[in-house]
């Protein structure tokens, strides 16, 4: 059983029991296959189902995850649970564009297309509402139209969706405020690690000012910060890691992490887990969700969430490691 200070208050919703999500949930991106090779099915039910045994309640998918592949999975172990599994899907763009570029808002959310893929993700689920349904990039620039959130809101009417969220383009997280302060979204994705820690700046305190839950992803940095990855490192053709370690990155990022191998010790004794608590470690973070396609994964990182938090003196010693990725997608 999860101990209470797994535990994080993420919503308030009037009439309704609250919402509170263990510390660590599962984004469910690897298991779709497609971007991320070598998966395998059947394990991933059984990481899914380990993680829920160990007390995580919260899975986040999303439409373009291996082409409904990914909701698919998630659906068939959350259905077959007894607990309570909150879930979380994302709304593609139109486009297809990751991150979301100077377009219109008609060329990545229309009110048909946004129904549509709401529509889509849970029959793939097989539920009849959305814990919460996230658009799945972002440009502060639509935070006005009208489009985007009229078919939010009619979904909420028709008892499809609970909560809205919105996923913020990779390394702009002050790329949602305005639309923040606007009063209708209630959780932000965003990247927040040892390498990224930009959300710091702006994004968290509007966050924690408006009582705005956030869901921290990728906090081993796409496997960089885990220490598994070298100079000589290949992945299949069509893995999305060839385009994320491209050029130089490979060795940069391993030279980081022999840095931080002098850093660990009682606090965090693996590169892992010294990634893993500094995600959590931020006030304004609801819950962090790593991918965990294998059961061999489950357990050390359920083990970070015993609140157990990192010392200042060490935050501090994590600082220099950031660098400034704006605009690199």
């Amino acid at each position: 059983m999860p101990l209470a200070t797994s535990m994080a208050l993420l919503f308030v919703d009037a009439g309704q029991p609250d919402v509170r999500l263990f510390r660590i949930g599962l984004a469910a991106w690897g298991i779709g296959g497609a971007l991320w090779q070598g998966g395998d099915d059947a394990e991933a039910i059984r990481a899914l189902n380990q993680a829920i045994d160990q007390g995580m309640n919260f899975i986040d998918t999303a439409l373009a995850y291996g082409g409904g592949h990914s909701e698919t999975l998630v659906g068939e172990v959350a259905r077959a649970r007894k607990e309570q599994i909150y879930l979380a899907s994302k709304i593609p763009p139109l486009n297809r564009q990751w991150p979301a570029r100077n377009v219109p808002l008609h060329e990545a959310f229309t009110y048909d297309y946004i129904i549509e893929c709401t529509e889509k993700s849970l029959r793939h689920l097989g539920v009849d509402c959305l814990d919460i349904q996230q658009l799945h990039v972002w440009r502060d620039e639509w935070a006005h139209q009208a489009e985007w959130l009229d078919a939010l809101m009619k979904l909420r009417e028709d008892g499809k969706v609970r909560f809205f969220g919105i996923s913020i383009n990779d390394y702009q997280p002050a790329n949602a405020i305005e639309v923040l302060r606007l009063g209708y979204i209630d959780t932000v994705q965003v990247i927040y690690n040892i390498f990224e820690q930009a959300p710091e700046d702006k994004l968290y305190p509007v966050c924690q000012e408006l009582n705005i839950g956030v869901l921290a992803r990728v906090p081993f940095d796409e496997g960089g910060l885990t220490g598994a990855i070298t100079p000589d490192s290949t992945f299949p053709p069509g893995d999305f890691r060839n385009l994320f370690f491209k050029g130089d990155r490979k060795r940069f990022v391993y030279e980081q992490c022999e840095k931080l191998k002098g850093l660990l010790g009682t606090e965090a004794a693996t590169l892992p887990e010294l990634a893993l608590r500094f995600t959590l470690h931020h006030d304004a973070v609801s819950t962090v969700i790593p991918g965990m396609r294998t059961t061999k994964n489950v357990a050390a990182n359920i083990a970070c969430s015993d609140g157990r938090k990192l010392s200042a003196e060490l935050l501090e010693r994590l600082r220099p490691f950031a660098w400034d990725r704006t605009g690199e997608w």
